[in-house]
């Protein structure tokens, strides 16, 4: 019996939680609580006997996301539910009906598109290069995910890719579909076209799974796509038992095929659906709260987030709390000089370095703000970089550790741990500078602090044990380090301070958003952003020899809402509209409004 799965919701939430039989749609804002809503409903629902655990499926978009709702639903004494990617689920089904029903294994798995993509245009011909392959990798899967055929593709992809017409662009994707059948493969997205077909065509298929499965609960449900949403249905068959959660305001991968429409459509799709909104927001103070309201309102399905006072300091009037605040830079170097240097002044003012982001739009922002940050001593971690257990420091200590582990160990298991580190170059302090050496440093402290941390009466084989599971399963530690990331890697991650850079025309919304629909997406990745800072929220932009403007999401965004960067400026949205943005200040920093 699990321990009681209401206990600590709020009424919304509880609500939510108690809505045990579908069809329910969870509309849950940043930061709202959704993954507790989930897991203590499927908790609350075995706890009356209402699920069978082993009938659970509970669908999410990553693989860490499936761990950690395994992970919180153990905490509350609950095994045996299913909690997979759609991916994931489609594949272990895929393995298990194949054999039966075509007498072998099911096909293998391409683990490089773009390579496979290479040899079938060596077949026809054709010698683009990388980047046009991937973008044409894309496509492809784009196509797939769209429910969209070849020939179907021609006629909604007109323009071709890079400098491939679309006549090439349909030979080429004809040639990596007949070489990836010569070699009996299937990719990512044939996965799930490959599930979705055997159910349709196998009646007995689809009642032994829907059989095994009764209640399925789905997460990010505004990033289904059509063919994910196909074979959702398709699981389910006649019933109503789903639930799902979404966030239409954080629809961010509308260009790989998510489409807001199922979620914004549930209620009609489903008649008689429950509707519940989480709208009480336990993450971000309520000036931040304020700019995410302003930059969504009147959008379709934009919720309106309201602060919960149990996430605001105790006792600090609301006065009290920071504004978030819109400063312009002459160029990008003093940006993100600028930018390092706020950043140390937090560290050095006791914030976490680990509690501190940098989020960007495109990686290319990232190497002027790496930069900066090194000069000023400080180290980073890049989301999308290097993986933690791939870090060669890293991969050298787990073996280290785990050769240990066979022997008699003569010290405590934490000492012998930082006894094997210290010998790899972990020292008491970091060294002062920021790049390589520093980046090694932060690594082997993180293992230390990995093993300080583990349950009394680990044992140093249990330890690397977890280490290598940690790995399988890209379970990184947080390192002691300020984060740089894509919004699109940030969704999902909060901080306590967050630095939004580049907020200007041309970078967000990004140069290639040219029609109402990829504004509107650029103006969810804003909010993406934005709705990840919990304390303090600093939004910057350069001018550059390009001449930028400052965004206009920045201009849509009211007076009362953000001030201007600098002790006694005026509000960055007046001076807008006074015809003074701020980014007409000197190279030393921040533009200050005339007093």
């Amino acid at each position: 019996m699990s321990v009681d799965a209401l206990e600590g919701l709020d009424d919304r939430q509880r609500e939510a939680a108690s809505a045990l039989r579908g069809p329910v749609v969870v509309l849950a804002g940043a930061g709202t609580g959704k993954t507790r809503v989930i897991t203590h409903r499927i908790a609350h629902g075995v706890d009356t006997g209402a699920y069978s655990p082993g009938r659970v499926m509970a669908v999410t978009f990553t693989t860490k996301a499936a761990g950690e709702m395994r992970g919180r639903l153990r905490a509350l004494g609950i095994g045996g539910v299913s909690a997979r990617t759609f991916h994931a689920a489609a594949l272990a089904q895929l393995n298990f009906f194949w054999p039966t029903l075509a007498g072998d294994s099911a096909p293998g798995i391409i683990d490089n598109k773009v390579r496979m993509l290479a040899h079938a245009a060596d077949g026809v011909g054709l010698d683009p290069d990388v980047a046009t392959l991937r973008d044409v990798a894309s496509e492809i899967e784009w196509r797939k995910v769209s429910m969209l055929s070849v020939e179907d593709y021609a006629t909604a992809r007109p323009n071709g890719v890079g400098r491939l017409g679309v006549d090439r662009v349909v030979a080429l994707q004809r040639a990596y579909e007949k070489l990836k059948d010569e070699r009996r493969q299937l990719d990512f997205e044939d996965v799930l076209l490959a599930c979705a077909g055997m159910l349709e065509a196998e009646p007995k298929v689809a009642k032994a799974v829907r059989e095994q499965y009764r209640h399925f609960t789905v997460d990010e449900f505004q990033d289904v796509s059509p063919l994910q949403n196909r074979l959702l249905e398709l699981w389910l068959g006649d019933r109503r038992d789903l639930c799902v959660v979404g966030d239409a305001s954080q629809t961010i991968y509308s260009f790989a095929g998510a489409d807001a429409r199922f979620l914004l459509d549930f209620p009609a799709r489903y008649e008689g659906a429950r509707i519940i909104r989480l709208e009480t927001n336990y993450r971000s103070d309520a000036p931040i709260l304020a700019v995410a309201n302003e930059l969504m309102r009147g959008r379709p399905g934009a919720l309106h987030l309201a602060p919960a006072s149990a996430g605001q300091p105790d006792g600090e009037p609301a006065t009290a709390r920071p504004i978030p605040t819109v400063t312009g830079f002459h160029d990008d170097r003093d940006e993100a000089r600028a930018v390092a240097a706020r950043v140390k002044e937090q560290i050095e003012g006791g914030a976490d370095p680990r509690h501190i982001a940098v989020l960007y739009r495109a990686h290319a922002q990232s190497a002027e703000l790496v930069a900066a940050l090194s000069d000023a001593g400080i180290a980073t971690t890049v989301l999308g970089g290097r993986r933690f257990f791939d870090m060669p420091e890293v991969r050298q200590a787990v073996m280290e550790l785990r050769a240990a582990s066979v022997a008699p160990i003569e010290s405590g298991f934490v000492d012998t741990v930082r006894d094997i580190l210290r010998s790899r170059g972990l020292t008491d302090d970091p060294p002062q500078a920021g790049g390589a050496l520093r980046d090694a440093w932060e690594a082997r402290a993180a293992l230390l602090r990995l093993a300080q941390e583990a349950p009394a009466g680990t044992t140093l084989r249990e330890f690397t044990d977890e280490l290598t599971a940690r790995a399988k399963v890209h379970d990184e530690p947080a390192l002691r380090t300020v984060t740089l990331a894509t919004l699109h890697a940030a969704k999902g991650l909060e901080w306590e301070h967050v630095h939004l850079v580049g907020v200007a025309e041309g970078l967000l919304p990004i140069s290639y958003a040219t029609t109402f629909e990829q504004v509107d997406e650029e103006r969810r990745l804003a909010y993406v952003g934005i709705t990840r800072a919990g304390r303090t929220l600093s939004l910057t932009w350069a001018r550059g020899v390009r001449e930028r403007q400052p965004s206009r999401f920045l201009r849509e965004i009211g007076s009362g809402t953000l001030r201007e960067g600098g002790a006694n400026a005026r509000s960055g949205a007046a001076s807008r509209r006074s015809g003074s943005p701020s980014a007409s200040g000197t190279r030393s920093g921040s533009a200050r409004a005339p007093r």
